[in-house]
C-alpha cells in the first residue's frame, strides 16, 4: 500500500465521521506497533492538505518492559516535525507481581490509557488519535460475542466526559493486510513487543479463529464489519435509518 491510499483511506473514515475539527491538537497514541506508526504516516500526511487545520503530538507509554528502544520512533517523529514524549511507567513489574490477575490485558489497557490521556490532556490536546484498524473492529466483536454473550464493538468515536478529550479511530477503514503491506514497504521502525502473555491472549485466540472463518468463508470479516456498520450500535451510522452519528456523551 501506498502514502497515497493510505491517507485516502483514512480521510474517508474522518470525514465519515467528522473525526477532526479546525484546530485541533490530537495525541497519538504510538505503542511501537504497526499500526500506530502506520497512523502517524497517515495523519501527519493528511496534515500538509487537509482543509481543516490541526497539530499533531506523539506520546509513548513505556510499560517498563527491558529492551524496548524507542528511539528509532522519536527520530521518526523528529524528522515529521511532530513533538514526541515517552513516559516510563512500571505498569509491566505491576502486572507481572499481580500474576493471579485473570484479566491482565484489562488491567494493563487501563493503566496505559489512563496515563497517556492524563499526559495528553497536560500538553493541551482535545483529542487522542489510536491506530485501530478494520480487523481490530471485528475481533472486538467476535471477543464481545464469545466472552460477554453481547454484540459490540468499540465505536470510531469516544468523547470521555471525565477527561473532556475524544477518542478518534481514523483507520477504521484500514484492513490489517495493508497496514502490514504498509510497514514492509515504508521499513517503519516498528519496536518489539516484550510483553509476557503477547500472542497467547483471548484476542490472540479470536484473531487466529477468524483467520480459520476467513480461510474457509472468504469475506466473511468484511461481512462482520458491514453487520456493525448496520446494527444499531451506539456510535456507528446506521445506514438502514440513513444516519445521524451519536457518540457517547458529546456536546
Amino acid at each position: 500500500m501506498k502514502l497515497q491510499r493510505l491517507m485516502g483511506v483514512t480521510r474517508k473514515a474522518i470525514e465519515e465521521y467528522d473525526m477532526i475539527q479546525e484546530g485541533d491538537r490530537i495525541a497519538i497514541g504510538i505503542s511501537g506497533g504497526k499500526d500506530s506508526l502506520v497512523l502517524l504516516y497517515a495523519l501527519n500526511g493528511l496534515k500538509k492538505f487537509y482543509p481543516k487545520n490541526f497539530e499533531l503530538v506523539a506520546i509513548t507509554v513505556h510499560l517498563g518492559y527491558e529492551d524496548m528502544d524507542f528511539e528509532p520512533v522519536r527520530l521518526l517523529c523528529e524528522s515529521m516535525d511532530i513533538p514526541y514524549h515517552l513516559i516510563h511507567t512500571d505498569i509491566a513489574r505491576i502486572i507481572v507481581d499481580m500474576n493471579k490477575e485473570e484479566s491482565p490485558c484489562s488491567l494493563c489497557s487501563k493503566m496505559r490509557k489512563g496515563a497517556l490521556n492524563k499526559l495528553a490532556k497536560s500538553l493541551g490536546c482535545n483529542k487522542i488519535a489510536f491506530g485501530h484498524h478494520r480487523d481490530d473492529v471485528v475481533e472486538t466483536m467476535m471477543l464481545s460475542l464469545i466472552y460477554e454473550g453481547r454484540f459490540h464493538s468499540f465505536a470510531p468515536v469516544t468523547y470521555l466526559d471525565r477527561m473532556e478529550l475524544t477518542l478518534i479511530r481514523p483507520l477504521l477503514y484500514l484492513k490489517e493486510a495493508d497496514a502490514i503491506g504498509f510497514q514492509h514497504k515504508y521499513h517503519l521502525p516498528v519496536v518489539k513487543n516484550n510483553c509476557l502473555v503477547e500472542g497467547h491472549t483471548k484476542r490472540a485466540y479470536v484473531k487466529e479463529l477468524l483467520h480459520q472463518i476467513d480461510a474457509t468463508s472468504p469475506g466473511v470479516k468484511e461481512r462482520m464489519f458491514s453487520a456493525i456498520e448496520k446494527g444499531n450500535l451506539k456510535g456507528w451510522i446506521n445506514e438502514s435509518e440513513g444516519a445521524s452519528i451519536s457518540r457517547t456523551g458529546e456536546h
